[in-house]
């Protein structure tokens, strides 16, 4: 058997892997999107599946008003004193000086719940982690931020007592244990006690191509750290021609029969043919994802990367193993028969919950409310699901009496607030009723039918949808009865949907392309919209 990476795809950060007992369970970043944090279990390591979401109520997660990529930074999955610890980032502030941020930490005696209310840990830094000591004593580590502009703002990783019986961090235990490499970024630590040391493994480089993963030690908690010797444990930086690319900011994990292995963050870019593969670098459509690598360690009780430094697509599995497969988590058309969203879909900033919408009050049909526009912050009425593949097709149909061009309702495809496209129902003053595409590209919004918006027949309870993605670009199509489709004409480039391209304008480009369903309607009437189905098929190249 072997690993194929990248073994969460599309739109999977940060990831903090655990075993427990024969299963392994991996945590991943959310950012702005609801429910918090991913949660995928295995026992291969092969084979994946999704299975739940802890932070799925306001009570843990509030994120109306956030901006684009706070939330859920890096979250921490541990597993000690037969319960899980959760520790997690909501982060208010992405650009600017300040970091605004609050950690907490909630617990679950099993990994679907129910999770404990939060006790609110610091605003120190994101990235925090809890290392359980074999003394049973408790610590955050977390990188510090910085916000004078005379000092870097990566000022090193930070170690504070965690007191279990008060529920709160011990502020003058706390000391900056590491202060990186001349990479600078340091974040993402996690702290592992192996061979007699404390081993501190951290990101740096930033988020990006220059993204790695470095390793240091101590005979002591509190340091001082060596920071590994020769060359940097993981990086795709002076390896411009692998498939897998920015990996960086992971986790360790042992395995039953002994063996190592490390959960990466990773991006796979595509490149137009007249683009270098050195500059640009590429577009990550799908965002970060997860891979794994297989883990050894040398004579002097060093980690090193089997396969190299770069990092493998495929990789050797665990020894022994037997080899379990699951059955798809969704299927491929979702006709919204059940009482809840299956677990692939998200919302934006807030639940789903009786003011966005209904999968009951018109059966077979998810009933959505028109809200905010797709620039706003507080509440959108929007059900997506993430890019998990270069190529697929996703279809909808929607039912909607629009009397304004304030309301349109369709199928949407979605990076952030400034990077979206959207096919949708309508209204104009020429033909009433009208199919329009719009794009949102750095904040620039274009009509792209305008007056010749395509008309609605008044005999066309629902209007379907189609976006063809096709790596590079994609299309949008329509059709009145579901079989004859008709092709907009207007091809949109991918690239405005990755991470490389919204970080040429903006600091907070840390998710992914979605594709769903969305209603809008800034007039504040709140118009409902039925959609009957949803298909998302994935596609050979």
């Amino acid at each position: 058997m072997q690993i194929e990476n990248p073994v969460l795809k599309g739109f999977n950060p940060d990831p903090s892997i655990v075993r427990v007992d024969d299963t392994y369970y991996i945590a991943t970043s959310t950012f702005e999107w609801f429910p918090g944090v991913q949660i995928h279990e295995s026992k291969d390591l092969v084979n994946w599946r999704l299975i739940t979401h802890p932070l799925s109520t306001r009570t843990l997660l509030d994120m109306k008003g956030n901006k684009d990529s706070a939330g859920i930074w890096a979250p921490d999955l541990s597993y000690a004193d037969g319960k899980f610890w959760l520790v997690y980032t909501d982060v208010k502030v992405t650009e600017g000086a300040f970091k605004d941020m609050t950690n907490y930490l909630t617990t679950a005696e099993s990994i679907e719940g129910p999770w404990s209310d939060p006790i609110k840990l610091n605003g120190v830094g994101f990235d925090a982690s809890l290392f359980h000591d074999d003394n049973g004593k408790k610590y955050l580590v977390q990188m510090e931020w910085d916000h004078r502009e005379y000092r870097h703002p990566f000022n090193g990783i930070k170690l504070t007592e965690y007191s279990v019986e008060q529920q709160r961090l011990l502020p003058e235990t706390a000391k900056i244990i590491y202060k990186g490499t001349d990479v600078k970024l340091v974040e993402g630590p996690h702290i592992y006690k192996l061979f007699g040391y404390y081993y501190l493994f951290c990101a740096e480089g930033g988020t990006v191509y220059t993204h790695q993963e470095v390793v240091a030690r101590s005979a002591e908690l509190f340091g001082s750290y060596e920071t590994q010797p020769g060359d940097v444990f993981l990086t795709a930086f002076d390896s411009p021609d692998g498939e897998l690319q920015k990996c960086g900011h992971g986790s360790l994990v042992d395995t039953p029969s002994g063996e190592w292995y490390f959960a990466h963050l990773t991006g796979r870019p595509w490149h137009r043919e007249t683009e270098s593969i050195r500059d640009p670098r590429g577009w990550c459509t799908l965002g970060r994802e997860t891979a794994i690598q297989k883990v050894e360690w040398n004579e002097e009780k060093w980690p090193y990367i089997v396969g190299g430094k770069q990092g493998s697509r495929f990789v050797e599995a665990p020894k022994g193993c037997t080899e379990t497969k699951y059955a798809p988590t969704y299927p491929e058309t979702d006709h919204f028969d059940s009482a809840a969203l299956n677990i692939n879909f998200s919302t934006l900033r807030v639940p789903f919950d009786e003011r966005m919408g209904s999968l009951t009050e018109k059966p077979g049909n998810l009933r959505l409310f028109g809200k905010g526009s797709l620039t706003n912050e507080h509440e959108q009425s929007l059900v997506a699901r993430r890019w998990q593949s270069f190529y697929f097709d996703a279809q909808t149909a929607v039912a909607y009496s629009p009397y304004t061009f304030q309301q349109m309702a369709g199928l949407v495809n979605y990076y952030n607030t400034g990077h979206w496209s959207m096919i949708h129902v309508t209204w104009n003053e020429i033909n009433g009723r009208v199919i329009e595409v719009t794009q949102n590209d750095r904040g620039v919004l274009t009509s792209f039918l305008k007056d010749k918006a395509v008309k609605v027949p008044e005999h066309a309870e629902y209007v379907h949808f189609k976006a063809k993605v096709r790596k590079e670009t994609y299309t949008y199509a329509y059709s009145f009865d579901g079989e004859q489709w008709t092709d907009i004409d207007v091809t949109l480039d991918a690239a405005i949907l990755s991470d490389d391209y919204v970080v040429q304008s903006y600091g907070g480009f840390f998710t992914g392309a979605f594709v769903g369903m969305a209603n809008v309607d800034y007039s504040g009437y709140e118009l409902p919209a039925d959609f009957d189905y949803f298909t998302y098929k994935e596609l050979d190249k």
